[in-house]
């Protein structure tokens, strides 16, 4: 049994292009999906990354001690000697909770379904969460909101070209707008309520559907400097998962190299802490993608 487990989660403050290589559709530069599902996730290698890179620039003070304990949570690379290790936090991909849909009313929503909260259940149960609401099952072409959504007007919610019919369910799914909006937004009331107000979980169908048709797809061209002119061959297009995407999985500290004085209670509590990181993960970083708020929850 795994032990000393944290949830983490990440909101998409600006597109987020985590890429799987060239592609063969038409978006040349599509964003990783899981094999089975072919939902959008970010690989826990990627996080571990950047996690790495952003503690290892914050901290200046005391470089040395810290580094040791860097290395003891990330890995250590092999020096001269030849010594190395394997970092002892142990990060899962993250997967999607929330898509954000364009609506025409409330602006946007923050779309889940069953089978994707089935998934996440089992991630909470990891990390000790207690009294986990019961999964709400909606009928294909109905989304299910919590009270007070914005994103109901005449019993219909209109996500892009799509109608779906709007059914309020103060219990489930209201427990899981809760659940989420506290999680996700922590310490923030301002944006726990504007989650729960554009909360709606759909069927797993239509959240397939929206999952491929939803992302952020941008083209891209190269201008030849002395022409001004598009560059034979130089037009792309560019997968991203938009803004406000909400994506989670658990962390963990497995055995701990580096010395006596550092343990998994000291890693966790250094670098998995309830405080918010914004980390740039993926390419793009230049034009402003890849900017996520990045925080850890425990039941």
């Amino acid at each position: 049994m795994i032990k000393n487990v944290r949830m983490y989660w990440m909101q998409a403050i600006t597109p987020l292009h985590v890429g799987s290589g060239k592609g063969v559709g038409f978006i040349d530069m599509p964003i990783i999906r899981e094999k089975v599902t072919s939902w959008p996730l970010v690989p826990g290698s990627a996080v571990k990354g950047v996690m790495r890179d952003n503690f290892h620039q914050t901290k200046d003070d005391e470089r040395k001690a810290f580094e040791n304990l860097i290395n003891a949570a990330f890995g250590r690379p092999e020096d001269d000697s030849g010594n190395a290790n394997s970092g002892s936090l142990i990060f899962t991909d993250a997967r999607i909770v929330c898509l954000p849909i364009r609506s025409l009313y409330g602006t946007f929503a923050f779309v889940s379904s069953p089978m994707v909260l089935e998934r996440l259940k089992r991630d909470l149960v990891a990390a000790e969460y207690k009294e986990i609401p019961q999964i709400p099952e909606p009928i294909e072409n109905e989304a299910l909101h919590a009270p007070g959504s914005r994103l109901a007007i005449d019993n219909k919610i209109f996500f892009e070209d799509l109608d779906f019919t709007a059914k309020q369910d103060d219990d489930k799914t209201n427990k899981w707008a809760e659940l989420l909006a506290g999680a996700v937004f922590a310490k923030d009331s301002r944006w726990q309520s504007i989650f729960k107000e554009r909360f709606v979980i759909v069927s797993d169908n239509s959240f397939n559907f929206l999952s491929e048709t939803g992302t952020e797809v941008a083209s891209h061209i190269r201008i030849e400097d002395d022409r001004k002119i598009v560059a034979k061959g130089a037009l792309w297009y560019e997968e991203a998962l938009p803004v406000e995407t909400i994506l989670a999985g658990i962390v963990w500290c497995d055995r701990v190299y580096g010395g006596n004085d550092i343990n998994q209670n000291k890693i966790l509590s250094t670098f998995c802490s309830d405080s918010v990181l914004e980390l740039q993960i993926g390419g793009k970083a230049t034009v402003g993608k890849g900017r996520v708020r990045c925080l850890f929850t425990k039941g």
